[in-house]
């Protein structure tokens, strides 16, 4: 195999895993929190409910699974682009 065909295959497996992992973390934004249903492990939902200081919003996880299911955990985390209405 060349040196070509190596890099071109290296190129394009990190360019494939780079998407996957960009697209695994996007996070949704709802305005309740009530309003999340089914979160599942490691899933992230940006809450933006004004529970939090200005330029933040509140991100609810997925931390851990239990016998009852899967455990929130909820942290303020820096806005990330406009406020959304």
């Amino acid at each position: 195999m060349s040196d070509a065909t190596s890099f071109a295959r290296a190129t394009c497996l990190a360019l494939l895993i780079s998407t996957i992992l960009a697209s695994t973390a996007y996070a949704t934004t709802v305005g309740r929190e009530q309003d999340i249903v089914d979160l599942k492990l490691g899933q992230r939902v940006q809450v933006d409910d004004g529970t939090c200081p200005a330029g933040q919003v509140k991100e609810v996880r997925g931390s851990k699974m239990t016998d009852k299911g899967v455990v929130r955990t909820a942290n303020c985390v820096a806005r990330f682009g406009p406020k959304s209405r």
